[in-house]
């Protein structure tokens, strides 16, 4: 990045055929889902479900051990058995989602805000930037090393005035600015939850609905992928190749929201709690799991499994087509 603070600074990047692609996809979707909703908001079990979601989903990249189940009780104000720092964790993230309609996602200051709430009693210097070298490692081995400490401020606030003043498409500028903002590592921890963040905040001033929508599950399931994007881009010298990775990540979770947003109607009136909802989620995505793939997607028992699988069957939401070892799920009406 540019040191000279007069020269305004614009991120490299190009946007190829199979991003413009993708933008066009992700808008015709988008514009689907906001005329279908109107004034509306998403339905309150459809948001609370997917907020749990991107909390346990952007936890688990790093390395949060808690099942979505437990993130679901620490929600709900509920006593959960763990590791206090993996706890304190989504106490933090919670209280920094909850701030997210609070915050504009133009300005520095609410960034540090928003580092402050995610990694206070965390670390000792949350919402300030860091002060010494950092670096990212695999196993014993630095796969990025980020700018000087004394460059941050400058390169932080460059950064800034190119997402305020661009005419790059939201899509692709938020993309952009994930990006950067993972190759300064302004923060001494945080960095990688409060990039997925930002970007989420970005996307959000374009278009409310992605306040809702779990991107972070689908980077999840794309873990690895998600750094080698980051890997390659810097290889490359410009974040071409982590846009596309993310354009297909905010893609893959607005086909699933759409999917989600229509269960929901559904159930809607049949008074699911979470712990339901959760597992009708699992079968839609797959009607061939098995009891132990919930309890171990859920990190629930067998018995509370069961349980809950009983209730809906009661409901008239689920009901199982064919014997235990080769029938399958069906979600009814839906």
């Amino acid at each position: 990045m540019q040191k000279d603070k007069n020269i305004e600074y614009i991120p490299p990047f190009q946007i190829t055929a199979e991003i413009l692609k993708l933008v066009s996809e992700i808008s015709e979707l988008v514009g689907a889902i906001s005329v279908s909703l109107g004034d509306n908001m998403p339905s309150p079990m459809l948001r609370k479900a997917n907020q749990i979601k991107t909390i346990h989903s952007s936890l688990a990249i790093e390395h949060n051990s808690l099942s979505l189940a437990q993130v679901t009780d620490i929600i709900d104000g509920k006593h959960v058995l763990g590791a206090p720092n993996e706890i304190q964790e989504v106490k933090n993230a919670i209280k920094a989602y909850q701030l997210m309609s609070q915050l504009d996602a133009f300005n520095e200051k609410d960034l540090l805000r928003a580092h402050h709430l995610m990694m206070q009693y965390m670390v000792k210097n949350a919402g300030h930037y860091r002060n010494e070298s950092v670096g990212v490692f695999d196993g014993g081995r630095c796969i990025h090393m980020g700018p000087s400490a004394l460059l941050v401020p400058q390169l932080m606030g460059q950064l800034f005035e190119w997402i305020k003043k661009t005419d790059v498409h939201p899509l692709i500028s938020s993309c952009v600015f994930h990006y950067e903002f993972e190759f300064i590592h302004p923060f001494m921890d945080g960095n990688g939850r409060m990039g997925r963040y930002w970007q989420t905040m970005l996307l959000a001033r374009w278009k409310g609905i992605f306040a809702w929508i779990p991107v972070e599950t689908i980077v999840k399931a794309h873990q690895q992928e998600y750094y080698d994007a980051i890997a390659k881009s810097d290889a490359a010298g410009d974040s071409t190749i982590f846009i596309v990775f993310m354009l297909r990540c905010l893609l893959d979770s607005i086909k699933e929201y759409k999917v989600a947003d229509k269960v929901a109607d559904k159930v809607a009136d049949k008074t699911l709690g979470n712990s339901e909802l959760e597992l009708v989620n699992l079968i839609k995505k797959n009607k061939n799991i098995t009891i132990q793939e919930m309890m171990k997607k859920t990190g629930r028992s067998d018995s509370g499994v069961r349980k809950i699988l009983s209730g809906l069957k009661k409901k008239g939401v689920i009901e199982r087509v064919g014997a235990n070892k080769n029938g399958y799920w069906k979600l009814l009406d839906i």
